[in-house]
Parts: structure tokens; C-alpha cells; sequence
């Protein structure tokens, strides 16, 4: 006899600390029981989430808004966003050289949104069009090689936490927070990445709504129990954690975090780094 098919909705979710109060009730009791038979999780690096659900492996994700396409839908509600200094996101200039005079930069290629973010500010706000060189999240090897590094999630929490070592190697550093240089010339978030779904993988939208957002809601309620999780997964001090859980990172898709990515597509359009998307599409 064979099994039926699995009827479970397949997320591709990204295994950094910041998405872990939307986590919540998918990982711990009560719900993450009743939650694993509608939901399959398979944790991978945010262009991973995207690539998954660009290739029909998985149906929903937490991809970076630079993976939107016409094709997808937002789930309304749930974001990783930031309404100033995120700490997670840093650009690191060797010297005291001014940002229009990087000319290379060596960039983790974790998140395709931040990446774009950085091509917008280096060549909307800052006056320069530096090459952008993949590299391994390594911020001493990255300066080594290129005028600047960019550092995205957990690595580039850890190499705030190492500032001092990494300059005693390379010397003195400017260090910029992605987020922050956005919202100060735009006057609105930073948005990194959005729950997206394939809609003809739902069945009940209205069900996939609400079990995203009461995650967020009891993750939200449960940053204690998640700085213990993480304080022995990541070499950042339990204040951080926290911290980084409560100050740094937003949450809830709100008006202007829309506006945000709207704006944020709009400019990446404009220079020629991601296709036009003229409206963003919700499940």
C-alpha cells in the first residue's frame, strides 16, 4: 500500500537568529505539535529560501524582498525589518576612505536584498559603483582583499562583537549599518525579507495568516526563553541577543515597511539591479 502524498505546506526558513520569534510556535510546544501537520520546515541561508521556492521545492518562505516576483504573494502581516541601526547588516571601509572612493567591496552572498541594498545606497546616495567580489563571510580575509566587506547576518553580529580584533589585523575601519544609512536618506524601515508563498500551494489562506502571526505575536512574548536558546549557538553576549531581538529588528509588516519595499524595488529598478515589480501581490 502507498502513502498518500504529503498535503503539508514545505518552508524554506532561514537558520539565523533574527527570524526566530517568527519561529516560535513552529518550534516549541503547545502548537508546534498541531503546526507539523500542516507544516514541513527545512532551515537553509536567505538566497537559499528564495532559490527553494523559485524552483517549486518548497511553497512558502522567508525570502529577501529582492526575490520577489509577480508570482509569489506576500503573506500579510510578518517581516524582518528594522527601523533604524540593525546590527546585522555592516559594511566595513578599510582606512578612512570616503565610501565614494570604495572601489571594491568583498560581499557575503547570503541575502540578495542586502546586496541590492548596498548597490542602491553606492550608487543612488553615495556617488560610486564599486565591484562587488563574492566572498566567504570572513572579515579579516575580506579586508585583506578589497577596500571593504560586507557582513550579513549572524557573521555580521559576531564581527561587531570582534571589532577590535579584526582592526588590530587590518587596521582602523569605518563601519556602516546598511539599515541605518537607508532610513536616514529615505526616511523610511529597512526591509529585508517578507514570508512569500506560492498561492496555488494554499488552501486556506486564512489559516496560513493567522498561524504566521500568532508565531510572531508568542515569539514576541518569549524573548527570554529565545536569548537562552541562542546564547550558547552564537558568541554575542545575552544582552545583545536581546537587544538585537527588541530594538533592532521589526516584526510586523506594517504600512510603511510596504512603502519600504515599494520604494526599495522602485530604486533597484531604476539602476538596473533587479526587474520592475509594479505591484506587490498578497495572499
Amino acid at each position: 500500500m502507498t502513502s498518500p502524498p504529503d498535503q503539508r505546506l514545505r518552508i524554506a526558513a532561514i537558520d539565523f537568529l533574527n527570524p526566530a520569534p517568527l519561529m516560535w510556535d513552529l518550534e516549541h510546544p503547545p502548537l508546534a505539535a498541531d503546526l507539523a501537520n500542516r507544516y514541513s520546515i527545512e532551515r537553509m541561508l536567505p538566497a537559499q529560501c528564495a532559490a527553494s521556492l523559485a524552483g517549486g521545492s518548497s511553497d512558502l518562505g522567508l525570502i529577501p524582498i529582492a526575490a520577489l516576483t509577480p508570482d509569489l504573494a506576500i503573506v500579510p502581516g510578518c517581516t524582518i525589518a528594522s527601523l533604524d541601526r540593525v546590527r546585522s547588516i555592516q559594511l566595513i571601509v578599510r582606512g578612512d576612505r570616503p565610501l565614494a572612493e570604495v572601489k571594491t567591496v568583498a560581499a557575503d552572498t547570503a541575502s540578495r536584498s542586502s546586496l541590492a541594498y548596498a548597490n542602491i545606497l553606492f550608487r543612488k546616495f553615495f556617488g560610486s559603483s564599486p565591484t562587488f567580489v563574492p566572498h566567504t563571510a570572513d572579515p579579516v580575509a575580506m579586508l585583506q582583499s578589497a577596500d571593504a566587506a560586507l557582513l550579513i547576518g549572524d557573521p555580521a553580529l559576531l564581527a561587531l562583537e570582534a571589532r577590535a580584533s579584526v582592526e588590530a589585523q587590518v587596521g582602523p575601519c569605518q563601519w556602516f549599518d546598511i539599515a541605518h544609512e537607508w532610513t536616514t536618506r529615505t526616511g523610511l524601515p529597512w526591509v529585508a525579507a517578507v514570508w512569500a508563498v506560492r498561492p496555488e500551494a494554499v488552501t486556506s489562506p486564512a489559516q496560513l495568516i493567522d498561524d504566521l502571526n500568532q508565531s510572531r505575536v508568542h515569539g514576541l512574548t518569549h524573548v527570554e526563553e529565545l536569548v537562552a536558546e541562542w546564547s550558547p549557538r552564537i558568541a554575542i553576549p545575552p544582552s545583545t541577543i536581546r537587544d538585537y531581538l527588541t530594538h533592532n529588528i521589526h516584526y510586523s509588516l506594517d504600512e510603511r515597511c510596504i512603502e519600504a519595499i515599494r520604494l526599495f524595488r522602485s530604486y533597484a529598478a531604476e539602476i538596473d539591479l533587479l526587474p520592475a515589480l509594479p505591484q506587490l501581490r498578497f495572499i
